[in-house]
């Protein structure tokens, strides 16, 4: 008889996008003459920019000739990439990364959920809630959580993010080994100060707990005030991982490209005390069970960093926060409170009282054929709250703008 891993029995229904999916797929079938325009799933919807397509045509070129072919390549990524990223994202804002830091990889959600491989099982957990629900889903998987009581996992440290407290997670009162924060958020849209890093970065390094930083969406962050990397932040060298991606500011979410960032001066412990490296392990890690990117694909990321990909990828991130502004002002219009799309791609909108989220959510589909994500799918503070993105394209926004305007 073979034995399961019965942590997945404690993961709780199906994961929050196929559901959405599969409720959105119902609704088509029986309505096939609807025109159903997403404002849920955060995938893109402007192709890939010239200078990205251009490179990828050339290296592809190479892979087709004997003496420029490519086999395996490094597992932590190609140096021409590795040193664009240090060079651009951090060297240029100042920020003592190293190339021999950054680790390239296929997607921030697949470092996200793997990371946290390297931590042991007892590892109390902390994170946002809301919160993008790979973080949690993936402890559960790896028996962190306990049982699920009440909406919530008895073992993990919830940090309630709601309009009370501005959606800032506030410090936790008890020990966590392993911290998630989001910034900007997914879903709050809510970017993180200077000054609130600070406090965690200082409390992670007291407490000798490690931060893992999702910046995915940093390259929408507008205000000059607000940090791009929890890197910019003093002594989070000591503390913390980062993880960015090219699928929201490029477009790669069919390419899949992204990176993760690993201070060599970060360290984790045994059961004696003795220090080991992280940056060390994640690479005994990635060696062991990734191979690395593509090369035409890396190439392709390696040109979002040229002046002429700066600029192009620059533009299809402003007509994405165009459709922010146009989504928030529709649903004020709508008199719904709404927050975010300032400095992130999405708008967190509060439910009319009385009704759930997922109530909202087929209120929506059936009455606006609008899609959206319900709030209760991304943790119990995100009941009452429901999540829409600005990835769709300039003309769909508009549509459903106008639609969501009438809701009144």
């Amino acid at each position: 008889m073979t034995l399961l891993n019965e942590n997945y029995l404690n993961l709780q229904g199906s994961y929050l996008f196929a559901e959405v999916a599969r409720r959105t797929a119902a609704f088509k079938k029986a309505h096939p003459d609807a025109q159903v325009i997403s404002l849920g799933i955060g995938d893109v919807s402007r192709p890939l920019v010239p200078a990205v397509v251009d490179a990828m045509k050339k290296a592809c070129d190479e892979m087709g000739r004997a003496e420029t072919f490519r086999g395996y390549g490094p597992y932590e990524g190609y140096d021409f990439l590795r040193s664009a990223i240090a060079a651009h994202d951090y060297q240029a804002r100042n920020v003592d990364i190293s190339a021999d830091e950054i680790f390239v990889s296929d997607g921030a959600k697949s470092d996200v959920a793997n990371f946290q491989e390297l931590f042991s099982a007892d590892a109390r957990v902390a994170l946002q809630d809301p919160v993008y629900p790979v973080y949690l889903d993936t402890n559960v998987m790896a028996g962190r959580s306990g049982v699920c009581k009440n909406g919530q996992f008895e073992k993990i440290i919830y940090l309630p993010c709601t309009a009370e407290n501005n959606f800032a997670p506030q410090l936790p009162k008890e020990h966590a080994d392993l911290i998630y924060l989001c910034s900007p958020n997914n879903p709050t849209g809510k970017a993180m100060t200077r000054a609130q890093l600070q406090l965690w970065v200082d409390w992670a390094i007291e407490n000798k707990a490690v931060i893992l930083f999702d910046s995915a969406y940093e390259a929408f962050i507008r205000a000059e005030d607000l940090p791009h990397s929890i890197f910019e932040i003093l002594g989070a060298k000591k503390c913390a991982v980062e993880f960015r991606s090219f699928s929201k500011t490029a477009g790669f979410t069919g390419t899949r490209c992204a990176y993760c960032v690993v201070p060599r001066e970060l360290m984790i412990y045994d059961k004696t005390g003795n220090a080991h490296a992280v940056h060390d392990l994640w690479l005994r890690r990635q060696s062991t069970k990734f191979n690395g990117v593509p090369y035409i694909v890396q190439r392709g990321a390696e040109a979002v960093f040229s002046s002429q990909g700066q600029a192009q990828t620059r533009e299809v991130i402003d007509g994405y926060l165009e459709n922010a502004r146009v989504i928030l002002q529709a649903a004020q219009a709508a008199g719904l409170t709404a927050y975010g799309g300032e400095n992130a791609p999405y708008i967190w909108l509060k439910t009319p009282a009385g009704i759930t989220s997922w109530e909202f959510f087929d209120m929506m589909l059936d009455r606006l054929q609008l899609v959206g994500t319900p709030g209760a799918g991304f943790g119990l503070s995100g009941e009452g709250y429901f999540r829409m993105t600005a990835f769709n394209t300039p003309e769909l926004t508009q549509i459903a703008a106008r639609r969501l305007a009438g809701l009144k």
